[in-house]
């Protein structure tokens, strides 16, 4: 059965939802799902933007069927190879042989690694501004190099004002009949999940995307949807999202507050975190979140630190180096690019206190742009009574950093 929705005059979304898959590029959970976005145009000439997850193609198969009612599809404009949305590209060149198929030199040479026969077709090569018609409708194609692959390109309807961005201003989430930003509480249910997605997916190259951005801001003024592969279709208040994307990829706190993040192997350096985010907030520093590296998905870690100006590592000594738990998440922060930070530490060690040099080192050497405050708290075994001058320095500190990021 089909399961379309109308984006626009004769345009139709014609993807898929997936709330089987566990893990998005099997290492992200995705608890509440993942849309499929893929899109159908029909003018003079049908055009597919996109394919979808093989998972999902059956699905797929059954929206184009019902709305091509046994015409045939002329052409596919893959933006993005990637297999959750490129999986099925196979399907499509069996089931519609005539179809031409739209894309950049680089998405071919990937098609044809993937095993897809798409030289039995024709194969029409575009570059950056390129135009193409496809009867009342024009496109222009936009290159996105590594957003976040090498091949990505962007496509814009100069005529309907729809922009299929790719994985850009893509989110997790699962669509679930809703197709649109404004058909849910975006700020309170999604934004989380969009930050998730951009920072572990995209994070790394945020260059990048302020290229993309800088692109898209000469049109700005003619976008009126804009159609990524995951997530919602936006089609009011473009700018909240856009901004949100261009903090993200400038690497710029969107919060200024604190997130302390700790390893702790029977609790006493879990206490000391507790104890920290108390003083904070008895402070008047609200915006504070805590959470346990052990017990929480890198993906959630990541995502709060481009979310939140000032992180706090607290982590026990374990064979006379970092936490392993702690270690993986510093490393994961030097993968994705993160930058421009306040840093603040505590250590724990019952006999020899290595983990707060170590991390100092780890940021000093490996991450670029951060500040680590010079007060730390210092624990052997657990946060004792003579600890409490030090935990308020602590925590004073942190203070006096955020109202100085307030001021400018």
């Amino acid at each position: 059965m089909h399961c379309v929705r109308t984006v626009t005059e004769n345009l139709y979304w014609v993807g898929a939802n997936d709330h089987r898959l566990a893990l998005f590029e099997n290492i992200h959970p995705i608890p509440k799902g993942v849309s499929y976005n893929a899109y159908l145009l029909l003018d003079e000439k049908s055009v597919l933007f996109d394919t979808v997850d093989w998972s999902a193609c059956r699905q797929l198969l059954e929206n184009l069927e019902y709305l091509l009612n046994g015409t045939p599809l002329d052409y596919l404009v893959i933006n993005h190879m990637e297999p959750d949305h490129g999986a099925s590209i196979e399907e499509i060149l069996l089931r519609y042989p005539k179809v031409r198929i739209i894309s950049t030199e680089k998405a071919f040479m990937l098609m044809r690694q993937f095993g897809f026969h798409v030289d039995g077709h024709e194969c029409i090569q575009v570059k950056e501004g390129d135009t193409y018609s496809f009867g009342d409708h024009t496109v222009t194609f936009v290159g996105a190099p590594m957003v976040h692959w090498p091949e990505a390109m962007v496509t814009f309807d100069t005529t309907n004002g729809v922009l299929f961005s790719a994985d850009a201003f893509g989110s997790f989430i699962a669509l679930d009949g809703k197709l649109f930003a404004d058909e849910v509480n975006f700020d309170r249910d999604w934004i989380d999940e969009a930050r998730r997605y951009l920072t572990n997916i995209v994070g790394k190259y945020g260059p990048h995307i302020q290229l993309l951005l800088g692109k898209a801001g000469g049109i700005l003024d003619q976008i009126r949807y804009i159609c990524p592969l995951h997530g919602p279709v936006w089609r009011k208040d473009l700018g909240y999202f856009i901004d949100k994307y261009d903090k993200w990829s400038r690497y710029e706190p969107e919060v200024k507050g604190v997130l302390i993040v700790y390893a702790s192997m029977y609790g006493n350096t879990e206490a000391a975190a507790q104890a920290l985010a108390a003083k904070l907030c008895e402070r008047g520093i609200t915006d504070v979140a805590l959470y346990d590296v052990s017990n929480t998905h890198v993906s959630y870690l990541i995502a709060e630190s481009f979310k939140y100006s000032h992180i706090v590592l607290a982590s026990v000594t374990y064979n006379l180096g970092i936490y392993p738990v702690m270690k993986s998440y510093l490393e994961d922060m030097k993968a994705l690019n993160l930058q421009n930070r306040t840093f603040a530490i505590i250590e724990n060690g019952s006999w020899a206190c290595k983990s707060g040099d170590l991390m100092q080192a780890f940021i000093d050497e490996e991450l670029k742009n951060m500040t680590v405050l010079n007060e730390r708290l210092s624990l052997a075994s657990s946060l004792q009574a003579d600890k409490a001058a030090e935990l308020d320095q602590l925590a004073d500190a942190l203070v006096e950093s955020l109202q100085e990021d307030l001021e400018n």
